[in-house]
């Protein structure tokens, strides 16, 4: 069983190498460049296609996070409680990924790596909550106390991610919206930009590509979460 369980592990890893290295690919070398940036900018626009799959790594995390919350509140599963666990751990990978790039691409686009544009502040605010996550799991010990507890923070965290997505409508902002239509205007008044076929292809092949990613790793720490409850359960380390 252990075997074919690491074969399959094994097989995982090869499609996820092929596919990352396809997106990298796709992200580098296929999209075309953007026809209104030059220098710089140019170059910087390639941290897109980057950006935007660290932003659906966090988003897959944190919703997973919400679910197996949800799930140990109704079930009272520690596998649950896990789940939350791994998620929040992938998401804030991810969510870490956003910002790093995100400062990056500002440089040459805003002339600075930081600023407290609301979308920014919003997003550091999501990290610094789920941070919080991880330090509340490590300062309680009997596990079923702290699933409790986690769970409910992990349902009452879940609440900064809409408000991150909507805080660049919400407020002036000059962080620009990817996902709105012609009928639906920015907060500056302009409507989202378009991008060309290439691009758009090059974009959708990364969100996959860092999906799958994301998922990956959540589903292996998720197991080895799970595995060291059971090694703790057998040593008598940790109640059940």
């Amino acid at each position: 069983m252990n075997s074919n369980l690491q074969r399959w592990h094994g097989y995982a890893a090869h499609l996820l190498f092929v596919v990352m290295a396809l997106a990298l690919w796709g992200n580098l070398l296929y999209a075309q460049p953007a026809i209104n940036l030059e220098g710089a900018e140019q170059t910087a626009q390639r941290i897109f296609y980057f950006h935007m799959g660290s932003v659906v790594t966090a988003l897959l995390g944190f919703f997973l996070s919400l679910v197996g919350g949800v799930l140990y509140l109704m079930r009272r599963k520690l596998a649950w409680d896990s789940l939350a666990a791994a998620g929040i751990e992938v998401g804030l990978i991810g969510a870490l990924g956003v910002l790093v790039t995100g400062s990056l691409w500002a440089k040459p686009t805003w002339n600075t790596y930081w600023t407290w544009d609301p979308r920014l502040t919003t997003t550091t605010v999501l990290v610094l909550v789920y941070v919080a996550y991880l330090l509340l799991r490590n300062g309680v010990i009997n596990p079923r106390t702290r699933a409790l507890f986690a769970s409910l923070y992990a349902l009452l965290a879940y609440l900064m991610v809409p408000l991150t997505y909507y805080s660049a409508i919400w407020f002036r902002s000059i962080h620009p919206m990817m996902f709105l239509n012609a009928s639906n205007p920015d907060a500056a008044g302009d409507f989202s930009p378009s991008v060309g076929p290439t691009m758009r292809i090059a974009l959708q092949g990364s969100l996959v590509a860092f999906v799958l990613l994301g998922g990956t790793l959540i589903l292996l720490r998720w197991r080895m979460l799970r595995l060291e409850e059971a090694m703790y359960s057998l040593l008598g380390v940790i109640r059940r």
